[in-house]
């Protein structure tokens, strides 16, 4: 074992204020040494390891929605499945259905059920057509938009004239007021 701090200040004490080197260690208390600390630790890892609870295993869980693949403890897989009528549901997907909720007065099946039809129509045509499924988004954004149009207040809808095939009203002429300048 190591010297402890009184050896060595009785050692330094005693030498007459001569310097000297302080002893060394042999191999055979080194070796004692660390097999005496490999020992404790040992012992202090056991003592641990029977202090904590057993790891659940992890499973490889997909999406039913999305088909994203996660791992998940069985206990987690049954209170995604508790919570969205029995269907495992990615945390992407579950954050899309809580929006969906939000969105149609908070009916969970409905929600679940939009999103996941979603889901289907993009896996079967988005994901082998790219460029043609954002065409079709494209496409469903220009007919809400003219809906929202169509569905506007236009002056022609509140009794005003109509001149010329855009429906387009002029007041007066601009020509008399240019021409009265230039005289």
């Amino acid at each position: 074992m190591a010297p402890n701090r009184e050896t060595l200040v009785a050692s330094y004490s005693n030498s007459d204020n001569k310097a000297h080197k302080p002893r060394t260690l042999s191999m055979e208390n080194l070796q004692r040494t660390i097999s005496d600390i490999s020992f404790e630790l040992n012992k202090e890892a056991s003592d641990h390891h029977a202090k904590l609870t057993p790891i659940s295993e992890v499973e490889d869980a997909k999406c039913e929605c999305c088909g994203m693949s996660e791992e998940c403890t069985p206990e987690y897989i049954k209170r995604v499945r508790d919570k969205f009528s029995g269907k495992l549901v990615c945390g992407l997907c579950a954050a899309a259905v809580n929006q969906e909720m939000e969105k149609n007065g908070g009916k969970k099946e409905e929600a679940l059920n939009e999103h996941m039809n979603a889901c289907v129509r993009f896996n079967r045509f988005g994901r082998a057509y790219p460029v043609l499924s954002q065409a079709e988004a494209m496409r469903e954004m220009l007919k809400k938009s003219a809906s929202l149009r169509a569905n506007s207040i236009s002056p022609r809808d509140r009794g005003g004239q109509k001149n010329g095939p855009t429906g387009i009203a002029r007041s007066s002429s601009c020509i008399a007021a240019i021409t009265k300048e230039i005289n």
